[in-house]
């Protein structure tokens, strides 16, 4: 069977060093908010052009930690999409917020700008895009109407370490960006992490009290935080696969741009729209076929997944909100159309030309 992801293949070609820098990590018996996670913070805040960034034990912390900080609470709104990870909204309701769908952008499939305005209320505190598949929001024109109405902006980068535009990273635009090192992202630990990168100094101590029990340290607690701490053994590890960060996300662009070759048009393939670098966490098109691709894929020894089948407006959870069939009919199309295949740095181009003759087929 072709995974979605093949990490053992990826281990097998790091293993020395990850063991390596296990074996260190085990002997210095400093576990937890150790050197190699400041060296990983200082590494991920150079590499995004920010003033610091912080280690949590989750994306889903990232953002909860980041809304948080920044003051967002009860009876307050957050503009988000319905087309994402429920964590994405779950982190807004952690804060006793409330999520405000907008639909998405039928191309891209993130938050579509154009229709953001018309939600905009006096309870309207922030804006969340979400670089879904690893293809950047406009962030221009989120930045511009956070601007006009007063409003933080919290980038969901959980998909899009190493995403651009014009040369610019995701996480590097709002207030705080937002990632998660889950083992299949294109940055990926050995288990759970997360990260928020900030430009605000007041909002990073903000950050890095919450994380740890709302305590500066000594036993000294300002208020009452969290445990949410990046693990020492996920940082040493996640700094020897950042080395390669950038030539597993040329070989994802590589292996996308070969898809988009061999499939046929009669599906809808991913769209780079201008002067944005997509990273293709996930290489996912559009088909009314998409149930019958999938099983022959499937047929074929060949993995593939839905990402998203119920858009987060129609989650059983999240009924409370009062939204219906019908109200984001973009998102809704997206969720009966959408089919992710297999993008992982070592994918062969024989297993791509494979793929895309059984969807061609189709």
């Amino acid at each position: 069977m072709v995974p979605m992801i093949d990490l053992k293949k990826q281990f097998a070609e790091i293993k020395d060093e990850v063991l390596a820098v296990v074996t260190e990590i085990l002997e210095s018996a400093h576990y937890v908010l150790g050197p190699k996670v400041a060296e990983f913070e200082r590494t991920v805040a150079a590499y995004h052009g920010v003033t610091g960034a912080i280690g949590v034990a989750s994306g889903t912390d990232a953002l909860h930690l980041a809304i948080e900080a920044l003051g967002i609470g009860e009876g307050d709104e957050v503009i988000t999409t319905p087309f994402t990870f429920f964590a994405t909204a779950e982190a807004v309701i952690y804060t006793g917020a409330t999520p405000v769908f907008v639909d998405i952008h039928p191309e891209t499939m993130n938050l579509d700008p154009a229709q953001v305005e018309a939600k905009i209320t006096k309870n309207t505190k922030a804006i969340l895009p979400v670089h879904i598949f690893g293809h950047p929001a406009d962030m221009d024109r989120i930045m511009e109407l956070a601007k006009n109405h007063d409003l933080h902006v919290i980038e969901d980068c959980a998909q899009s370490f190493g995403a651009d535009i014009r040369g610019r990273k995701t996480g590097s635009f709002g207030d705080a960006g937002c990632f998660s090192f889950y083992p299949s992202k294109n940055l990926g630990a050995f288990g759970d992490g997360g990260m928020v990168t900030l430009n605000d100094t007041g909002l990073i101590d903000r950050i890095r009290m919450l994380r740890n029990h709302g305590s500066r340290g000594a036993y000294r607690h300002e208020s009452v935080g969290f445990n949410s701490r990046l693990d020492e053994l996920q940082a040493g590890i996640l700094l020897v696969k950042f080395k390669r960060i950038d030539a597993y996300n040329r070989k994802r662009r590589e292996n996308a741009a070969l898809y988009n070759r061999f499939i046929s048009d009669h599906v809808l393939k991913p769209v780079e729209q201008p002067g944005m670098t997509h990273v293709y966490h996930q290489y996912t098109i559009s088909s009314p076929k998409r149930d019958e691709i999938k099983n022959r894929l499937h047929q074929g020894g060949i993995s593939s997944v839905v990402y998203y089948p119920i858009p987060l407006h129609l989650q059983e959870a999240l009924s409370f909100l009062g939204y219906k069939q019908g109200d984001f009919p973009v998102a809704e199309e997206a969720a009966e159309t959408v089919l992710s295949l297999p993008i992982y740095p070592e994918l062969e181009e024989k297993t791509i030309r494979e793929i895309a003759e059984i969807i061609n087929n189709v």
